[in-house]
This record gives structure tokens, C-alpha cells and sequence, in this order.
């Protein structure tokens, strides 16, 4: 099957002049990420001096400066070249999940173009590092998918309605998991014979800047003065669980400054901390590692993979599994911080997977395909 491949592009310019040179912006990334012009433009594969008509190019283009050099001392950027970086690392966190879904849906149409045959498994997960990991080790191994991300209420939709084959989401551990299940039971129908297929569990918790300056340490922290905060989008599971933990230790959302306003992925949550633009966001642990930033675990969530029982027992299914219960994919599953794949490949029935018989759907709910794209 062919890989499709979507990379964003971006750049600033006057309405009557010339756009921002041609890999400035990547050049200013790279400076930020290694404190060097010269180990930035080895990076990209250019010249210093190359590197350096780029930066003067750029300066003159704002008419201001964007880098710092001291002998000795490598380089800095400045205030407006650090805003453009972080633009840049925000615009790739936000992006990348439903980029990635789109490049999917484009192969699957070619190969349907090119031959009869339909893609072999189709898979509508809630983004995360696991299941992006999953799905790279199961194109290594030669299975033709087609997959997208979606919010966990959008990836059971498509499951129940026939339109993809196996859903990705997650459910907390310990005493919010009743509350998420009744919130997705509309679709946990006992007649499809659902099966769960463990990937990982996974910490969400606050991710703050580095040094904690503001001391935030619980969720009731979130409500102090002067405490500016980045929330998820409304639908997805991560506010879902952030609500209802909220709502059990009597915090009131509309105390909490920038509670209303959300990004669309867990890493973009983090480069909005890390840029300065908020103090603390909430949400899984490996991009706050990314962006430098500090973690205050909160809840564990089990992500699972749910599909009808005939297609657990497919080919296909099973080379899922062989995937999963490999210890070399656990190994790497394990490598992403706040993960533990002890129980990954793990296959048992729905009704048997939480200790307790799933919430029944109330006959009068309607689906709720509209929720946000991404948990």
C-alpha cells in the first residue's frame, strides 16, 4: 500500500513584499532546540554561511533581530525569534494527528483506485503515543490499514454504525471508570460480541513549566488567582475525565481562568505551556517530557483497542496481536513516559473487561459523531 506523506507549511509576509525566506522558520526551530547556528545549520544540511543570509534576510524582512550570538556561548534567539519558533512547534503539535489521518484516508482511496482489494483493517482511535506506535510496527509488518483519528465517542460511533472495524479509546482506572462508561454506553452493545484488546495504561496529569514556579500541584490548584489555564476541546475524553475529576473534588470549572479554551492535541496542550502562554494544561505525559516541562500525574487511563468478536479471531486481528504481546514493541511501548504495556495484546470480552457488566444504552440517545476530533 502506498505512503502517503503531509508535512504543514507556513510563513509571514507583508501584503505587498516578500514572503520569510525559504527554511528560516526550520533554521530558528533548530536554534532554539540546540543553542548553535552552526549545529542548526548541520542539522539542515546547509551552509553557515548560508545559514547566516537566512537569518539576515529574516531580520530585515521584520526589521528587527531575532538572534543573539556570544563568543564562546553558541546562540540565542530573541523574543520575536523564540515566538517564531514556538509558532512553528505549535502548528506541528496541533496538526500532525489529523494530517496523519488525512494522509491514511488519501492511501486507502489510491489503493482502492489502483486494485480492487479494500484496505485489510480499518482503525478510528483517539490519538496517542501508543496507538501511533502500534500503527507504525503494523505497516512495518506488511498489514495494509486505513486509520484516522477521531475523540473516543467518534471512534465507538464509527464501530457500532459498520464504518471502521476496530476503535481506539481510553478509560480511567479506579472510581472515575463508571462515569466514562456511562457516558460511552450507547455504544457498548452486548449483541456485537465486543472484545478489548489492551495496548497500555497511561498517566494524564498536570503539565506545568519547568521548576513548577506556581507550586500546582492538585486540581484545586487550577482555580487560584493569577493561574492561567489551557483546557482540551470540548467532546474529547481527556476534558471528559477532567470534568468529572473536577466535579469530584467540588472545583467549579468557571473559577478556573482559560478553562474554555482548547487545543486539539496533547502535545499542542504542552507547546502552549511551554511557549508561555499559559502556567499549567492537562494532559498525557510524554509531550510535557518533550517540551521540557514538568509532570504532576492525576489519573491512570487504560488504552484499548475494541473491535466485534469475528474480527478478533480474523488473520488480521491476530496479527495485531502478535504485535502487541511482542516483547520488542513493549519495550517500546514502555519508553514513553507514564506508559506500562505489562498487559498489551490482552483479548477479553467487553462484559468481562472492566469487573463489572457495562452501563446499557438509554433507548432515546441519539449518536454523537459531532464530538472533538481528538482525546
Amino acid at each position: 500500500m502506498k505512503q502517503v506523506s503531509i508535512r504543514p507549511h507556513w510563513t509571514i509576509q507583508d501584503p505587498d513584499g516578500p514572503a520569510l525566506p525559504a527554511r528560516l522558520i526550520e533554521l530558528l526551530v533548530q536554534v532554539h532546540e540546540r543553542g548553535s547556528l552552526l549545529l542548526a545549520a548541520k542539522a539542515l544540511g546547509l551552509s553557515y554561511r548560508h545559514a547566516w543570509d537566512l537569518v539576515r534576510q529574516g531580520e530585515q524582512c521584520f526589521q528587527s533581530q531575532l538572534l543573539h550570538m556570544a563568543r564562546g556561548k553558541g546562540s540565542t534567539l530573541t523574543e520575536l525569534g523564540e515566538k517564531i519558533a514556538w509558532a512553528d512547534r505549535r502548528i506541528q503539535a496541533r496538526l500532525k494527528p489529523v494530517l496523519d489521518s488525512l494522509a491514511s484516508e488519501l492511501a486507502g482511496e489510491l489503493q482502492r483506485t489502483l486494485s480492487a482489494s479494500a484496505p485489510a483493517l480499518r482503525i478510528q482511535a483517539s490519538h496517542g503515543f501508543a496507538i501511533e506506535r502500534l500503527i507504525e510496527r503494523l505497516q512495518q509488518d506488511g498489514l495494509r490499514l486505513e486509520f484516522g483519528y477521531a475523540s473516543s465517542a467518534a471512534a465507538l460511533a464509527a464501530l457500532h454504525e459498520g464504518d471502521c472495524d476496530a476503535a481506539g479509546l481510553h478509560i480511567p482506572l479506579g472510581s472515575m471508570q463508571t462515569h466514562a462508561l456511562e457516558h460511552y454506553a450507547r455504544w457498548l452493545d452486548e449483541s456485537l460480541d465486543l472484545q478489548v484488546i489492551d495496548i497500555a495504561t497511561r498517566r494524564q496529569g498536570l503539565m506545568v513549566r519547568a521548576g513548577n514556579p506556581k507550586e500546582l500541584f492538585a486540581l484545586a490548584d487550577l482555580a487560584r488567582p493569577q493561574v492561567r489555564f489551557i483546557n482540551r476541546q470540548v467532546g474529547s475524553g481527556t476534558r471528559l475525565l477532567l470534568e468529572g475529576l473536577l466535579k469530584q473534588q467540588g472545583v467549579a470549572p468557571e473559577r478556573i481562568v482559560g478553562f474554555e479554551q482548547g487545543e486539539y492535541t496533547h502535545a499542542a496542550v504542552a507547546a502552549y505551556v511551554a511557549s508561555g502562554m499559559a502556567d499549567v494544561g492537562f494532559g498525557l505525559e510524554p509531550p510535557a517530557r518533550q517540551f521540557k516541562l514538568d509532570f504532576v500525574p492525576i489519573a491512570s487511563e487504560r488504552y484499548f483497542l475494541l473491535c466485534r468478536g469475528e474480527l478478533g479471531r480474523s488473520a488480521q486481528m491476530q496479527t495485531v496481536l502478535a504485535a502487541l504481546r511482542d516483547p520488542a514493541l513493549r519495550a517500546l511501548l514502555n519508553t514513553l513516559p507514564g506508559y506500562d504495556a505489562s498487559h498489551s495484546g490482552r483479548l477479553t470480552p467487553l462484559h468481562e473487561a472492566f469487573g463489572e457488566r457495562p452501563p446499557q444504552p438509554a433507548p432515546h440517545s441519539d449518536p454523537a459523531r459531532t464530538q472533538g476530533a481528538r482525546d
